[in-house]
């Protein structure tokens, strides 16, 4: 048997052999690190035998693969001590998969239900079974006997997942006496890794229907090293101080009632402030790139949708009304309304690129359960734009885009990167067209050297695209920026420019956002900067903070010349301690203080006081307001 390593040497072994004992002819040392295999691209059990010809990677603690197994593992020794503690009679087994950063597994308790205060005790149990160093072996048996097994154990919903599996044999892992239906691959040994925390325990229906039996989860989280696991549990606990969904309500920025709009923030005067200020910025740039604001509307006849295809693969996810016997959609998306515009006139290859842009509002159907504070929402507004254009455009005309993207987010000081997303399962049109999309943008982002990854299947249902993941000051990736090659839509809507010989061409579609949802990009704004927003964001810029009645009037006087100069200030003017009010502003996060004073009012200039405690005194009001503004205008 033939084995290529991932540095291209060859070596031949007896048909049989397993990836561990490989790794231990190679050396000592990469066995006792060893926690799985790649072969042939497939993760694969370090003790499962190998009998054909193939490319391998042994991968260690250290490997990106790593943890792929380990927590997969740790699953398994989760659901092992669930069943030890409330009896394996009483527990039905939903799934455990690995997730980002951690791992989950669903469980039907009978008359029990698990809380927070549980999981201390489930710990201790798995921390037993981690000690016992109990082997994990992976075994087959034929669907009828895989079938039978699970019923025998009352695992009802294993029996659901083994009647689809379309294979003849089904595979199992067996540790102590704890068995699961499961692909695996799986550590050789409980004992092997020791480093984890179960983190909470929500409800969860099964396979993620409504129909189904609601399920307890338990979430955890295992890392190879306790380093790791100690940053990942400090990184947690920061980003719950910096939740959105408690400081955006706290500072007055938004809140969502869920009883009359679940899904649809309400925005405040601060937050209303700070949307203003972003859109105001994505208009400055859309400007510069040459694009054209407009305006669609919110709601269509379904017929447009029809068009589009949105009606056969994205209805589930719309809202409809009907009146007069008409039925009407509520926007998902903005593109067929800029189509439109496109088709109001007729186009000269001499009038392209075309670009349209659009603060545009859509609704999109998400269940109650995946609601998430702004980062999950059923109403946003996206800074949408649609660019039409010739095939020998495309490259200078996303290479734009990504220009655009990067303008964008370095006031933010957001790093990013780019993924391609390629044809889904559930897409319009050819194959043909499709590779061709994929090819003209994979071709752009080479030419213009933007690292990138492939992720198969991902794309939207129109047209391959690229994701642009942001990275916050915690290190945590979000999903913003998206351009996207459509040469799906134009044919749909038979829309056309005249060429140079006087024929009808069909122009390519780019969509494209920047911000992506500004209500998500809000959100992870909150978090990002822990409410501190940076000073041309903030909705109060500056706090005026008299230390007494008496110096109300010249407080006043400087309140009004600050407004004057278009910046956003306030008066604290409360009959309180000095101490007391500038808590409150720090409470609120407010970049500067202006104390006033009996010295301030003599001198007639003011003293500073930031909000990270720095102080600056006898500071003239020009020269603080020539600063501001120059802050202001350049987005520091």
């Amino acid at each position: 048997m033939r084995v290529t390593f991932p540095d291209g040497s060859i070596k031949e072994f007896n048909s049989g052999i397993t990836p561990g004992e490989i790794a231990k002819n190679i050396s000592e040392g990469l066995f006792r690190n060893a926690v799985g295999a790649l072969v042939n691209g497939k993760l694969w059990d370090l003790n499962r035998p190998i009998e054909f010809d193939c490319e391998l990677k042994i991968i260690t603690k250290k490997d990106e693969e790593a943890p792929e197994i380990y927590r997969h593992t740790m699953s398994h020794i989760l659901a092992q001590a669930v069943m030890r503690i409330y009896g394996a009679e009483n527990v039905r087994l939903g799934i455990g998969p690995t997730i980002e950063n951690g791992f989950y597994y669903d469980f039907d308790i009978v008359n029990a239900t698990i809380k927070e205060e549980d999981l201390e005790k489930i710990e201790k149990e798995m921390k037993k079974i981690i000690k016992e160093d109990l082997p994990i072996e992976r075994f087959e048996l034929p669907k009828d006997e895989a079938i039978k097994l699970m019923k025998s154990k009352g695992q009802i919903y294993k029996v659901e997942l083994i009647k689809e599996i379309e294979d003849k044999k089904v595979s199992f892992y067996k540790q102590g006496e704890f068995v699961d239906l499961c692909r695996g691959p799986h550590l050789p040994r409980t004992g092997m890794i020791k480093h984890f925390k179960l983190l909470s325990v929500s409800g969860a229906y099964w396979r993620g229907s409504e129909k189904n039996p609601m399920l307890q989860r338990i979430y955890g989280t295992s890392f190879a090293s306790k380093e790791e696991l100690d940053n990942y549990l400090r990184m947690i606990e920061e980003a719950k101080k910096r939740d959105h969904r408690k400081l955006g309500p706290k500072l007055g920025l938004f809140f969502i009632n869920s009883e009359v709009a679940a899904g649809m923030p309400i925005f405040l005067p601060k937050g209303a402030t700070i949307l203003n200020e972003l859109m105001n910025f994505s208009r400055e740039l859309h400007k510069k790139y040459g694009y054209t604001e407009v305006i669609t509307p919110l709601v269509m006849n379904v017929k447009l949708w029809h068009q589009s295809g949105h009606w056969d693969h994205y209805k589930e996810n719309m809202y409809f009304t009907e009146k007069e016997e008409i039925e009407y959609a509520i926007k998902p998306m903005n593109c067929p309304g800029h189509i439109l515009i496109y088709k109001n006139d007729v186009v000269s290859y001499r009038d392209l690129p075309i670009r349209l842009f659009e603060f545009g509002k859509v609704h999109r159907y998400e269940r109650s359960g995946v609601l998430h504070g702004l980062l999950r929402v059923r109403a946003f507004t996206q800074d949408d734009a649609h660019i039409f254009c010739r095939q020998d455009q495309i490259e200078e005309e996303v290479s734009k885009v990504v220009k655009l993207i990067d303008e964008l987010y370095k006031p933010f000081g957001f790093s990013y990167r780019a993924t391609l997303s390629t044809m889904p399962e559930d897409h319009m049109g050819d194959e043909e067209t499709w590779n061709k999309a994929t090819d003209a943008l994979k071709k752009v982002l080479e030419d213009i050297n933007l690292n990138f990854d492939i992720a198969e299947g991902e794309g939207a249902f129109y047209g391959p695209k690229v994701d642009f993941h942001v990275k916050d000051s915690l290190g945590r990736e979000w999903q913003c920026a998206t351009i996207q090659l459509d040469f799906q839509m134009p044919e749909r809507f038979e829309i056309s420019y005249v060429d140079k010989d006087g024929s009808e061409k069909r122009p390519v579609m780019i969509h494209t956002a920047k911000y992506g949802s500004l209500e998500r990009f809000f959100g992870i704004l909150i978090e990002h900067f822990a409410g501190a927003f940076p000073l041309w964001l903030s909705p109060i810029q500056v706090i005026i903070l008299p230390v007494s009645d008496k110096f109300v009037d010249y407080a006043e006087e400087i309140y009004k010349i600050l407004e004057n100069n278009n910046i956003r200030v306030s008066l604290d003017d409360r009959n309180e301690t000095l101490g007391y009010k500038i808590r409150d502003a720090q409470i609120n996060k407010i970049p500067y203080m202006i104390i006033v004073g009996e010295k301030e009012a003599e001198s007639g200039k003011i003293s500073i006081r930031k909000r990270d405690g720095s102080e600056q005194k006898d500071i003239l009001i020009d020269e603080f307001i020539e600063n501001i503004k120059n802050m202001i205008k350049d987005r520091r």
